[in-house]
């Protein structure tokens, strides 16, 4: 058993290695091709780079719908948009070692938005409660007209940033880049990010019936912080070359793109997805603290300080503890089951 569950801790790695290498490709090429179709900043980051570095996770959440394990892909979802909202930005501050700049745009539009983002998935899974109950106490089916309502929602958002990009003067398209040659690193990230979240998927799976650990609380920790590691480098890489607008606007986008379309793509797969609310809401709830938390920090003086940096990262670590807590089951019991 033991030596087995060594053999997929390997391919754990061995996969977060493989997503990391596919998803360079993938967001290199996509920022190339940002600044190629001249872009702005706040767009590149909040939606080509975003949705660049949030294929894992829309990958995961596929993945774990065809393989019937949607409560993984879904945890793996909720668990990123933590981990995104406060390690991320945290660890771009501490490398870059000082303040990393934000502005009006990103805190009054970006990220206001992406907690409308959390508002409306959560309004779906309410009523999923309530108009398709299912057979235990406040849970219910997620159904596929359910899930155009987050859909809808992210339309809305790619019409908004349409119109800054209308608005918008690009210095023209930089010299030496390759259309060709970067649309084809872009396709083979997405094949080998799919490739290696497929085998990922197979073994948080095959570890969680080995130890009895919940698929959720797997997804929103293993599968969260494998899947997010794109994100990370590509916030801190921003972050380090004084695009500290996109450097965040990644973090916020990532985020609404993977609350409002990757959930809604695996239910719309499944056919249906029984939520438990009473795992769900204590969830969002953190979500939805954490989200307060970046956005205090990024309006105060328009910048994400070092103190402030070590607050988020502080606070995903208590996270975690009460994660591990939860599945010990021995000191805490605010979530059921």
């Amino acid at each position: 058993m033991a030596g087995s569950l060594l053999v997929e801790a390997g391919i754990i790695v061995a996969g977060t290695v493989a997503i990391w290498k596919g998803s360079d490709w993938l967001e290199a090429a996509s920022e190339r091709l940002a600044a190629y179709y001249g872009l702005p900043d706040v767009v590149q980051g909040a939606i080509i780079v975003a949705v660049g570095s949030s294929f894992p996770e829309l990958a995961t959440v596929v993945i774990a719908a065809i393989g019937g394990s949607m409560p993984l892909g879904v945890g793996a979802i909720v668990g990123s948009a933590i981990f995104n909202v406060l390690v991320i930005p945290a660890v771009a501050g501490i490398a870059v070692g000082g303040d990393v700049d934000s502005n009006r745009t990103l805190v009054y539009k970006e990220a206001q938005f992406y907690m409308l983002a959390v508002s409306v998935l959560l309004i779906t899974f309410a009523l999923a409660v309530i108009y398709y109950p299912g057979e235990a106490t406040l849970s219910g089916e997620v159904t596929r007209p359910l899930a155009v309502i987050p859909l809808a929602l992210y339309g809305l958002y790619i019409f908004i940033q349409y119109q800054d990009t209308a608005d918008y003067e690009s210095d023209g398209a930089p010299d030496g880049v390759d259309v060709r040659r970067q649309w084809l690193f872009l396709l083979a990230g997405l094949a080998v990010i799919l490739v290696a979240v497929e085998q990922l998927v197979h073994s948080v799976e095959v570890i969680g019936r080995s130890l009895g650990v919940d698929e959720f609380l797997l997804g929103v920790t293993v599968l969260a912080a494998a899947t997010s590691l794109p994100d990370t480098l590509v916030s801190v890489r921003a972050a380090r070359d004084g695009r500290g607008v996109t450097s965040l606007a990644n973090v916020l986008g990532s985020n609404t793109f993977d609350l409002l379309v990757a959930i809604p793509a695996g239910v719309l797969i499944a056919g249906a997805w029984t939520v438990d609310f009473a795992m769900a809401v204590p969830m969002f709830g953190v979500l939805t603290g954490a989200t307060i938390m970046l956005f205090t920090a990024l309006r105060t003086d328009l910048a994400l300080s070092q103190l402030e940096s070590y607050a988020l990262l502080g606070a995903y670590l208590l996270f975690v503890a009460w994660v591990v807590a939860e599945t010990a089951g021995a000191v805490t019991g605010i979530l059921p089951g």
